[in-house]
């Protein structure tokens, strides 16, 4: 039996703007969460599913249904985000972006029933400072970081989506992990 990707591909193929506009409808905010969360920018995120629907579209002939539909349309994302990130400048501050709080991050609901104006601002201080480890880590080890922790991916998954063996993605995890522990001891 077909997935319900599957199927749309299908019919999309066929001509069938509906299939493809469920199939935008479906993932959309998932890939504009995994952009963001890796970007730190709404209007690069956008873009980013932006550009990633437009690259399915135009190459949904070149989907192997052999693959998982998610699998490939992640492959496209991640990439568009890995290529922005690599064309940024090393020295890109997030400082820029501060007020850029429309959407909510990972870090910005941590439940509490005794909050006080102090512990709101210490609490923002740690997100902040979270926030601009996850930021600064380099391209290879963030990627795998947000796929694995923010989008819940499994190493199986990750490996698919970045068509590399477990071993390296288990190896990014764990690098990806101490580049953050050791950024973070300083300063938490």
């Amino acid at each position: 039996m077909l997935s319900v990707e599957a199927r749309l591909v299908k019919r999309a193929l066929k001509g069938d703007q509906q299939a493809f506009a469920d199939i935008v409808d479906l993932y959309q905010d998932k890939l504009y969460h995994m952009a963001y969360r890796m970007l730190y920018n709404r209007q690069e995120a956008e873009d980013v599913v932006q550009d990633t629907f437009l690259r399915v579209y135009r190459n949904l002939d070149r989907y192997d249904d052999s693959m998982k539909f998610s699998t490939w349309i992640y492959r496209i994302a991640t990439n568009l985000c890995i290529d922005r990130l690599r064309r940024r400048r090393p020295t890109y501050s997030l400082d820029a972006e501060s007020t850029d709080h429309e959407g909510l991050d990972g870090y910005s609901v941590m439940p509490s029933d005794d909050r006080t104006p102090e512990s709101e601002i210490v609490l923002s201080e740690t997100q902040r400072i979270i926030r601009q480890a996850v930021e600064n880590l380099p391209a290879k080890y963030k990627t795998v970081m947000v796929l694995r922790y923010l989008q819940d991916m499994s190493l199986q998954e990750i490996s698919d989506v970045m068509d590399m063996p477990v071993t390296t993605i288990k190896t990014r995890v764990h690098r990806g992990r101490e580049f953050l522990r050791k950024r973070l001891e300083h300063k938490l």
